[in-house]
This record gives C-alpha cells, sequence and structure tokens, in this order.
C-alpha cells in the first residue's frame, strides 16, 4: 500500500474502533502509521545526508531519523526496512562523523539483515561501505573483495549509476596495489556507465580520481 493508503486505512480502523466498538482494529491502525512513520523517517534522514553531502554541516537529526526508523522497522518485523535504516546509521558514523568503530558494526548488522530479507541493493551497499572501511584500515584485498562483490550483485540488479560508482572505488585500489593498467580500465568503464546513465555526480568521481591518480 501507499503512504496515502496506509492513513486512509488507519482513519478507517479508527471508525471501527470508535463508532463500531472494535477496539482490536487500533492495533492494525497503529501498525500503519508505524509503517507511514518508518518510511517517512529513513526517507527524510537521506534527505538530510544528501544535504550534509553538499554543504558539509552535521545536522544531529539525521541519526535521530535512521534510529527511528529502524526501531520501528523492527517493532514491525521488517527485516528488509530494517537492515537499510541500519545500513544509514552506519553511514551516518562513518560518512559524517567519520567513526569507523560505530559504523562497522551497523554495516555488519545490515548485512545480515538483508541477507535475511534476499535484500540485494542493501546488500550491495553495506558491502561497498564494509569496503571503504577495509580501505581506511589499510586492508586492500579484503576492499577489493567487498567492493567486487558488490558490484556483482549491481551488475545483476541493473543499477548501472552504483556499478560505476563502485569501479571508482576498485580502481582507487588497483592503483594502491600497482595495478595502474586495471585503474585506467576501471575508470574507463566507470565513465562509460556514467555517461550512458546521465551519472554526473560520478563523473565527478572520476574525474578527480584520474587527477589524484595521475592516470590518463
Amino acid at each position: 500500500m501507499t503512504a496515502d493508503e496506509r492513513i486512509r486505512r488507519a482513519e478507517l480502523l479508527y471508525e471501527r474502533a470508535v463508532f463500531g466498538g472494535e477496539s482490536s482494529a487500533l492495533v492494525s491502525a497503529d501498525r500503519c502509521l508505524d509503517e507511514v512513520e518508518a518510511d517517512l523517517a529513513l526517507t527524510r534522514g537521506r534527505v538530510i545526508h544528501a544535504r550534509f553531502l553538499e554543504e558539509r554541516a552535521e545536522d544531529a537529526r539525521e541519526l535521530e531519523l535512521f534510529e527511528r526508523a529502524a526501531e520501528l522497522y523492527r517493532r514491525l518485523g521488517d527485516a528488509r526496512g530494517e537492515g537499510e535504516a541500519v545500513f544509514w546509521v552506519g553511514t551516518f558514523h562513518q560518512v559524517v562523523r567519520e567513526d569507523a568503530g560505530s559504523a562497522v558494526p551497523a554495516f555488519e548488522r545490515a548485512l545480515a539483515l538483508a541477507a535475511r530479507a534476499d535484500d540485494r541493493l542493501t546488500t550491495s551497499y553495506a558491502l561497498r561501505h564494509l569496503g571503504f572501511a577495509a580501505h581506511m584500515a589499510g586492508r586492500l584485498d579484503e576492499a577489493r573483495a567487498h567492493f567486487e562483490e558488490s558490484t556483482r550483485l549491481r551488475r545483476e540488479l541493473g543499477f548501472l549509476p552504483g556499478v560505476a560508482a563502485n569501479l571508482v572505488g576498485l580502481a582507487y585500489l588497483a592503483a594502491q596495489q600497482g595495478r595502474p593498467d586495471d585503474a585506467v580500465a576501471l575508470l574507463d568503464e566507470a565513465t562509460e556507465l556514467a555517461e550512458s546513465t546521465d551519472s554526473h555526480g560520478v563523473l565527478r568521481w572520476v574525474t578527480g580520481a584520474r587527477e589524484e591518480l595521475s592516470l590518463r
């Protein structure tokens, strides 16, 4: 159901409880509204995160929203939603606060929840960010394995902008591991995919990688 449909259903359940004497209807009404609130909290948190990426100013509401969404999805028994929300909790700690100690357990928890729900997209995101964590810790082989598995899943899903983004990360790893030709090939493919999907943000990352790594 859409958010509007859930709210309307909650209104009807309210009427059944008040006018029809069906107090048990309130349990279902609460569930409908919890579903709406969880989705809204997750989406609003992501919007705030996107604003952080532009302005680099922390907004404490971001973490509160992601944690609220995770709590609601857990209460609803929605492993897919909980996994996605927990992933974003980890992203907040990793990207906004640069706190790998808090981020990695969240990513691992998100990975477990996503696997339970067969949510390959969230799995790909958790693996990508575990790859970043391993990269920052100097565990390059581990980072590469995470990025490659994330990329494989994204190719299967047809998530081409996400594939292009991962290829940039793999290019940095290739350069650090003494594989400059591989790095060039990865950035070339990332460019092709980003151009074909109008992923201009990823194209900026490719340009930055070429300049930073002194690659053509």
